[in-house]
């Protein structure tokens, strides 16, 4: 089995994304995940250039990354000076790392317009950075930036530059689509050629997806012989970010058979990418190959029938594989399959063509037209199994609710009051409560009125609230959906969804199904 290496560099290229910014601490969070994973290399940032790596690294020479090498960035000499007091590569041999990782010109288009040095001197500033750095022990990886672009207009001197580098030692060559434009096809043509004429040093591939290209320009160069692929985790970085290594990784081993990274579980890339996003402050990509939340969901009611028969009908992949996990949301589309399925999860086994099965499609369909949805409400889904199938018990009778919001002066928070008469068995109880809000007092009213005879309810608790609109172009008259999130002593989160014109009566329906669907949970029958 052929060994590709994994060079994350998240902490560097990956923090170049607009609305991005980790702290150190957030950069060792991510660096020990990526270590107890198994990438073979882990790019830290640049020091001197950046007073934050500098601390990293620093304070990154106290932990253990389980044989994962560390790598210092930076960039050739400055033109026209003496590589041994260049500030810059003084600034990455401080950061006392394994690997150093500097960048050069390989575009000769580059090297006069955008350098502004000679490409003589540019050349010279390759070989000398390379062969200092390998002079004071370092193992030297060397990222050829806008490299594809040049081979196209001037290969020569792309070669040259990269020439210069094996001639001073470097132990990984790494050409960088810096630009992010080229093509699979090209991508496999240029690599082909420096495997062949560089065939003692390991070629790399450094992707960008402006193209929306990445992941497959690094499976296109693996292909053609590259050895040691860069990119990001969730393909963070700048513009439309880097290569994402998440199915970099997955595609090379599960597809293509090469042995990837040092010792890992692929099982882990799932949480991997959710705690980066998370340290990111970024919400997750629902849609993201293998680790997305809708990698495995399966909506349209026969693609539900397919997998309740072959899993492989319509997954190309286990989820359990990359520690993912199927999904099969209720909505208008659902299939007799996929209500069967659900129903099993709550301890129910009905048959497909039952007629309590069509009640459920029925209601699921009628509440769907009228503006509910419940693929994020499958709290209030299970109510309608239970109403169909004979399993529902009402908790409570609403007699009837007031809400009074109070706004006394423009520089006092409103006051909201909510006045609530329920019905629980042969008695009645009138309770009053405030709240932050609307939906907030008439939480609180209700438990106040249920509390003696369901004192479960205290272990339930009101976590989140949305409300969209259903109806747009109706103004303040249009139709809105209420959707709570609650979370029980278990820590287990359900949704509940209400729909309305008016938002308190939306946001109450949502409510008292949480309430109910939480009893339920709770053993209270």
């Amino acid at each position: 089995m052929e060994r590709v290496e994994v060079y994350d560099t998240t902490l560097r290229d990956g923090s170049q994304m607009d609305g991005v910014s980790f702290s150190v601490e957030d950069k060792i969070r991510i660096a020990k995940r990526l270590a107890a994973f198994g990438v073979d290399y882990i790019e830290g940032g640049w020091p001197g250039a950046v007073p934050k790596d500098t601390e990293f690294f620093a304070r990154m020479r106290d932990i253990d990354l389980n044989g994962v090498a560390l790598a210092a960035f930076g960039a050739t000499r400055k033109a026209n000076s003496d590589v041994e007091t260049d500030p810059l590569l003084k600034a990455v041999l401080d950061a006392q790392t394994p690997v150093v990782t500097i960048v050069a010109k390989s575009s000769a288009w580059q090297v006069d317009e955008i350098l502004r040095v000679s490409r003589g001197e540019n050349l010279k500033m390759v070989f000398e950075s390379v062969k200092y750095l390998k002079d004071q022990g370092k193992k030297v990886i060397l990222d050829a930036e806008h490299f594809f672009d040049g081979y196209i207009l001037n290969p020569d001197y792309t070669k040259n530059v990269l020439s210069e580098a094996v001639r001073a030692g470097v132990d990984v060559i790494v050409p960088c689509d810096t630009n992010g434009g080229m093509l699979p096809h090209q991508i496999s043509q240029i690599i082909a050629d420096l495997v062949d004429t560089y065939k003692s040093t390991m070629i790399g591939m450094h992707p960008h997806n402006d193209g929306d290209c990445g992941t497959a320009n690094a499976l296109a160069a693996v292909m053609a012989g590259c050895r040691h692929v860069q990119g990001t985790i969730n393909g963070l970085g700048e513009r439309t970010g880097n290569a994402n290594l998440i199915p970099v990784i997955a595609n090379l081993s599960i597809k293509l058979g090469y042995q990837v990274g040092k010792d890992h579980t692929l099982q882990d890339l799932t949480s991997m990418s959710a705690l980066v996003d998370e340290t990111a402050n970024l919400s997750p990509n629902a849609r993201a190959a293998y680790v997305g939340k809708n990698a495995f969901t399966h909506k349209a009611g026969l693609h539900v029938d397919g997998i309740s028969k072959h899993a492989s009908a319509y997954e190309h992949i286990s989820p359990e594989t990359v520690g993912n996990v199927r999904r099969l949301p209720i909505s208008e589309q659902s299939g007799k399959a996929t209500v069967v399925q659900h129903a099993a999860t709550m301890g129910l086994k009905l048959d497909k063509n039952s007629k309590e099965v069509r009640a459920v499609l029925n209601a699921v369909t009628e509440q769907e037209a009228a503006g509910y949805a419940f693929e994020g409400a499958e709290a209030s889904f299970e109510l309608i199994v239970r109403k169909e199938t004979g399993q529902y018990q009402k908790f409570f009778d609403l007699i009837g609710y007031r809400v009074l919001v109070e706004k006394r002066s423009s520089d006092q928070s409103p006051i909201t009051e909510a006045t609530l008469r329920v019905r629980v068995g042969d008695k009645e109880y009138l309770t009053v409560a405030d709240g932050d809000g609307p939906v907030h007092a008439l939480d609180g009213a209700l438990r106040k009125a249920l509390c003696d005879a369901y004192p479960q309810l205290a272990s339930i608790t009101l976590t989140d609230f949305k409300v969209r609109v259903v109806t747009s172009g109706e103004g303040t008259a249009a139709k809105v959906r209420a959707i709570i999130e609650s979370t029980d002593h278990h820590g287990h989160s359900y949704n509940t969804v209400g729909v309305s014109t008016n938002i308190i009566e939306a946001s109450w329906e949502a409510l008292v199904e949480s309430v109910e669907y939480g009893l339920f949970g709770l053993g209270v029958v």
